[in-house]
């Protein structure tokens, strides 16, 4: 590895620590007149572009730019959890890849119920008992089988490089550790790197010699370097001492699943996006499907009448995620009948300009038969036309909290994502149904929502966001933003957001996303807000007319494009 390079990204990495988290929109992001990568932070970024330069594919960029953001961004970026990509290729094929985590096979649909049917929220946000089986790694090597170009060896090698050798944390992700130090000193039974006398601060030094040491195995003998092995006996000894249920059974038998991408076409241009057990491309689908029956395009971008639309679609299809959406391979979702113009025709109309449905009105609709904020999404297209969108992640910040001893990595709390009981809330306050209970060896349902748009057969943009619920209402927004609004990509990313999921029943929306004459007209029809400081964190690619590329990094953390 070019050391010189690692050490201009050092440089670069402290100077953006040192900028603040808000920035000016800009007219333009970083351009490539090949290829591109944009993720959530620099040194991931560099570990994918150092790929492609070698000549690599944008799926060996992917593999090398995961590994990579589980060492420098872990919070999110991890091999303790899971997450989809979304691949095409220049010659217009796609694919999509599953390697979402699993429940074990010793859960139970009522594990996090008490004895009178009351759900313990804490049981599956923190400690052992929160993490589902572990499918990074394995989605990584699935990838590498079906699309890989340079050795192995060659992409897991930047990741143990930045474990071992270390690198500078910024504000951002020093706050992100210091709030969770209670957190970690309580879900485990020893002293990890993450818990600091005093607190972390910018340009404190990180190095994981156990981490480099997990991602060796896992270089060396590749998906069985994590499924197998030392590391596979370090993380079922990690849930016998802490009363978790992953154990050698669960961990050889996880495989991630390759299943047909969704297609759907809105005003010109073909989205391509992930399938259930994503809820994110259902969803995201619907709501394009509901932007174009309204038109919603030839109102003002964050107009009254604009959000106001949004909002009106947003319920209706977050109700039908909590009804009809869930693991495929356990519970029949009807995805064509949710996809189908003639569903979605009747389930928009009676949408009007001058009228609010309370979502007590509102039901999923009914059909035939039968996420965190801290997730992390990057985009890459290559010099040969190829591009990926993946989404992955350990659910909430840093999982379940739990660092495997002597791996040196923190596992997922995905469990949460299933329903713990009908109809009651997530920790992000989805609700659920039958088809997302709890069962041995089943996904548990995303709102992860990695996608890819095409205009006349060509690629046109690669786009996904973290964020939770808000995953799938962030990208349906960026990809107006680009269609609708023609935005740069910088400025699409940069845009404030809004989000509606049905219940609670309220308009989420950044800080000054809308203006205080369209919030006040909203709230006169009857519209109550929360307001925040962030909505999604995207890292983005679009195609210029003119064939190059620009990465939208996302001022809202130290998300970094870089092309060439």
């Amino acid at each position: 590895m070019n050391n010189r390079f690692w050490a201009a990204f050092a440089v670069l990495l402290f100077v953006i620590s040192c900028q603040p988290t808000t920035q000016k929109r800009a007219e333009r992001g970083a351009i490539g007149d090949s290829a591109m990568v944009v993720s959530a932070h620099p040194l991931a970024t560099g570990a994918g572009l150092v790929i492609l330069e070698k000549g690599g594919n944008a799926v060996d960029a992917a593999i090398a730019t995961q590994f990579a953001l589980a060492v420098v961004y872990p919070r999110a970026g991890n091999i303790g959890g899971g997450g989809f990509a979304v691949i095409r290729m220049a010659d217009g094929s796609t694919s999509a890849l599953d390697f979402r985590e699993k429940a074990p096979l010793a859960a139970t649909k009522t594990m996090y119920q008490d004895k009178n049917g009351d759900v313990d929220g804490s049981k599956s946000t923190l400690g052992h008992l929160g993490a589902g089986v572990p499918g990074s790694v394995a989605g990584m090597w699935q990838l590498y089988e079906k699309y890989g170009s340079l050795p192995w060896e060659e992409l897991v090698q930047p990741a143990i490089e930045l474990a071992f050798e270390g690198f500078i944390i910024t504000q951002d992700e020093a706050e992100a550790l210091n709030e969770k130090q209670e957190d970690f000193a309580k879900a485990n039974r020893y002293t990890p790197w993450v818990i600091r006398k005093g607190g972390w601060s910018a340009k404190d030094y990180v190095n994981q010699p156990q981490l480099a040491a997990t991602l060796s195995f896992i270089r060396d003998s590749g998906r069985d370097g994590f499924y197998k092995g030392i590391v596979a006996d370090q993380i079922v000894k990690e849930m016998q001492a802490g009363n978790g249920l992953i154990t050698h059974e669960d961990l050889e038998n996880y495989q991630a699943q390759w299943r047909t991408p969704l297609t759907s076409r809105y005003k010109g241009h073909t989205i391509i996006t992930m399938p259930p057990p994503s809820s994110g491309g259902v969803a995201m689908l619907q709501l394009l499907q509901g932007a174009e029956l309204l038109n919603i395009g030839q109102h003002g971008h964050n107009s009254a009448e604009a959000t106001h639309l949004m909002a009106e679609i947003e319920k209706r299809v977050f109700a039908d995620r909590a009804k009809h959406l869930g693991d495929p391979d356990y519970y029949h979702v009807p995805t064509d009948y949710l996809l189908s113009e003639e569903y979605n025709k009747a389930r928009f109309e009676g949408i009007t300009l001058d009228k609010i449905t309370p979502s007590r009105e509102i039901s999923a609709g009914k059909a035939p038969g039968y996420e965190s904020p801290e997730t992390t999404h990057f985009s890459i297209v290559d010099k040969f036309g190829n591009a990926v969108s993946l989404t992955t992640t350990l659910n909430l910040n840093y999982g379940c909290k739990v660092w495997v001893k002597g791996a040196g990595f923190v596992l997922n709390n995905e469990m949460d994502d299933f329903s713990a009981k009908p109809g009651v809330p997530n920790f992000f306050g989805l609700i659920g149904a039958e088809a997302n209970a709890i069962a041995p060896g089943k996904r548990m349902l995303s709102s992860m929502t990695p996608a890819i748009v095409e205009q006349d057969g060509n690629l046109r943009a690669v786009v996904g966001s973290p964020g939770g619920a808000t995953i799938i209402t962030t990208v349906f927004q960026t990809i107006l933003n680009i269609i609708d609004y023609d935005m740069t990509m910088q400025d699409a990313v940069n845009a404030k957001k809004v989000h509606h999921q049905w219940l609670p029943d309220q308009i989420k929306m950044e800080t000054g996303a809308i203006s205080e004459k369209a919030k006040k007209t909203l709230e006169n029809q009857g519209y109550q807000f929360e307001e925040v400081e962030k909505i999604g964190r995207s890292d983005c690619i679009l195609v210029m007319p003119n064939g190059q590329l620009e990465g939208g990094a996302d001022p809202r953390g130290d998300d970094f494009a870089k092309g060439f």
